[in-house]
């Protein structure tokens, strides 16, 4: 009886824009608190046997999106997890109220001239494919601000180490999140 009565711990999900830290600051927390680690980014690519760079290329974005939404919707089901989502997840409506049925979100936020800063030698971003990928940061970030403050915490990662940026989170999920 007292199993059933037992509450499974939240996931750890961390949304936001490319380049805030996502990637290495969810595999440093997975392996800090000894859970898994989901990237949503890689179901879709398994799912669609080609990189997404290649899926917005020959898809397009939309067919990316669905794949997207399949992936959260399976990830959603997970427990004592850390999932990275990728930048645009929060768009759909839907993504988040998945995600946050057994998750707690952290949007991770930084200034677009540190974004910049940080995926400007990468080649595998589509959405920075254009003449000024600076001006596109600016853009988007403006575009997708109302999407990302449906997260539970943001946590500025301008300036910070990732160690300090995934010791920020944990604090908060152990006093939130069990």
């Amino acid at each position: 009886m007292e199993d059933k009565m037992r509450m499974p711990k939240k996931n750890i999900v961390l949304v936001g824009f490319m380049g805030t830290g996502k990637t290495v600051v969810a595999a440093l927390i997975a392996k800090e608190l000894g859970i898994s680690f989901i990237r949503t980014d890689d179901i879709i690519e398994k799912k669609a046997g080609m990189f997404i760079n290649d899926i917005f290329a020959k898809k397009g974005e939309s067919y990316f999106r669905q794949l997207e939404r399949e992936a959260i919707m399976e990830v959603s089901a997970e427990e004592s997890t850390v999932i990275d989502t990728g930048g645009g997840a929060v768009i759909n409506e839907l993504n988040v109220a998945d995600l946050k049925m057994n998750g707690i979100l952290f949007c991770l936020n930084a200034t677009p001239e540190e974004i910049y800063k940080r995926v400007s030698q990468r080649t595998h971003r589509p959405l920075l494919n254009v003449e000024d990928p600076l001006g596109e940061i600016s853009y988007l970030l403006k575009k997708r601000e109302s999407y990302y403050r449906r997260a539970d915490y943001q946590i500025n990662t301008t300036g910070k180490t990732a160690r300090d940026i995934a010791n920020e989170i944990m604090e908060i999920y152990r006093r939130t999140g069990k």
